[in-house]
């Protein structure tokens, strides 16, 4: 009935806003999640910006934590980090009874004059970890090794821990 009521009067299935210029446009309830998702988008950015900042310019430098792994092999854990590109000599590993710090800085210094550089990230690198082990170590028995980028340290602990084979259990 009413598709013939608009038949009849022939209105339009749209309606133009009857607005004039310059009039604000009334807010519809979905507008405050747009309002909201704008706001966290400013703020993620932000958030990006201030731990990664950009890599535009050619002197910025890269920040970053190299994985890392750590095992525990009862009487000793043993470190392995990825430091492909850094000299061992840049490497400087601080050792306390409770934990380690390891930090490293390396500076490519080679200036090429007459380079048409569209992207140069690779100026400079820094890190640096900090870990703490859930026993006591012996920092002066600690050794570390460099091999094809991979730094390898062995933390000998203060008291092994017994290892424990599992048992099997019959079910009565």
């Amino acid at each position: 009935m009413e598709m013939a009521a608009r038949k009849e009067k022939k209105e339009p299935a749209i309606k133009v806003s009857e607005r004039k210029m310059g009039e604000p446009a009334p807010r519809r309830p979905y507008d405050l999640w747009l309002d909201m998702d704008r706001l966290f988008d400013r703020f993620r950015a932000a958030f990006d910006d201030l731990f990664w900042p950009s890599r535009n310019s050619t002197d910025v430098q890269e920040y970053r934590q190299p994985p890392m792994d750590i095992i525990d092999h009862g009487d000793r854990y043993e470190m392995r980090v990825d430091v492909p590109g850094i000299p061992k000599e840049n490497v400087d590993i601080s050792v306390t009874q409770t934990g380690v710090e390891i930090s490293a800085k390396h500076e490519n210094v080679e200036e090429e004059h007459g380079k048409n550089w569209l992207r140069r990230e690779r100026s400079s690198m820094d890190f640096y970890r900090c870990v703490e082990f859930p026993e006591e170590i012996k920092p002066d028995k600690v050794e570390a090794e460099m091999n094809d980028g991979v730094l390898t340290i062995t933390f000998p602990k203060a008291e092994p821990k017994p290892e424990y084979k599992p048992k099997k259990i019959k079910i009565k």
